[in-house]
C-alpha cells in the first residue's frame, strides 16, 4: 500500500490535526527518523496552508489551531512532532499556544525530531521572530511591500507616500514589528503594521 493509503486508513480519512475531511493529503515531516507513514501526517487543505513554510495566502487564523488542544495527545509520533512544531511557531504570539506547549511532554528522541524542524531560534528555547504585514501575512527577506499610509520619515525630511512599493526588504532580527527598506534612495525602518505584502 502507498503512504497515502496507509495514512487514510490510520486517520480514517480525516485530518490528523483538526479532523476535517477537506482534501486530506499526506504531509511529510522533515528530519524524520523513519519513512512512509511513520514520517508523514494526513492534513486537510486548511492545516497545510497554515504551516510556517506554506506559501498560501489563505492561511487560517490562529484560532483554527486550537484543534491542537486535542491532537497534540495523539499516539502517533509524527502527529505529536507536528503539533509541537506548530505550537512552537504560535507560542510567541498566542498565550494559549505557549500554555499547551508547556503541557506537551515528548520522549527525548521524539522531542529531538520535533525540534530539528524548528527555526534555529525556536530550537534554542527562544521563539522565532515572525514578521507579519497588516493583514497577518508572513514577511520574508527580499519581499516587496506596499505602504498603506503616508509615513513621515524623521531626520530625512520627506514623507513616504501611501502606495509606495518598497522592494527587497530586510527583516529586523530582534523585532517582529520592524522591517528595513529603501524609499527615495534612503534606507529606513518601517513598522510592519503599515505595509502590505505584494503577491
Amino acid at each position: 500500500m502507498s503512504t497515502h493509503h496507509d495514512l487514510l486508513a490510520r486517520a480514517d480519512g480525516a485530518c490528523e490535526l483538526c479532523t476535517s475531511t477537506t482534501e486530506p493529503a499526506p504531509f511529510e515531516l522533515s528530519h524524520a527518523p523513519g519513512t512512509g507513514a511513520e514520517a508523514a501526517v494526513l492534513l486537510c487543505a486548511t492545516c497545510r496552508a497554515g504551516l510556517p513554510d506554506a506559501e498560501a495566502d489563505d492561511a487560517p487564523d490562529a484560532s483554527h489551531w486550537r484543534c491542537l488542544t486535542t491532537s497534540m495527545w495523539s499516539e502517533v509520533p509524527a502527529v505529536q512532532a507536528l503539533a509541537f512544531r506548530q505550537l512552537s511557531s504560535l507560542a510567541a504570539l498566542e498565550p494559549w499556544a505557549a500554555e499547551l506547549l508547556d503541557q506537551l511532554y515528548l520522549e527525548d528522541d521524539l522531542r529531538a525530531w520535533a525540534e530539528a524542524g524548528l527555526p534555529a531560534a525556536s530550537a534554542e528555547g527562544e521563539p522565532a521572530v515572525v514578521h507579519r504585514d497588516s493583514n497577518g501575512v508572513v514577511l520574508e527577506t527580499g519581499d516587496t511591500v506596499t505602504l498603506i499610509k503616508d509615513l513621515d520619515v524623521k531626520g530625512a525630511g520627506f514623507t513616504a507616500k501611501r502606495g509606495t512599493a518598497v522592494r527587497g526588504i530586510a527583516l529586523v532580527d530582534d523585532n517582529a514589528e520592524h522591517i528595513e527598506g529603501r524609499v527615495n534612495g534612503t534606507r529606513i525602518v518601517i513598522l510592519t503594521q503599515f505595509v502590505r505584502k505584494q503577491k
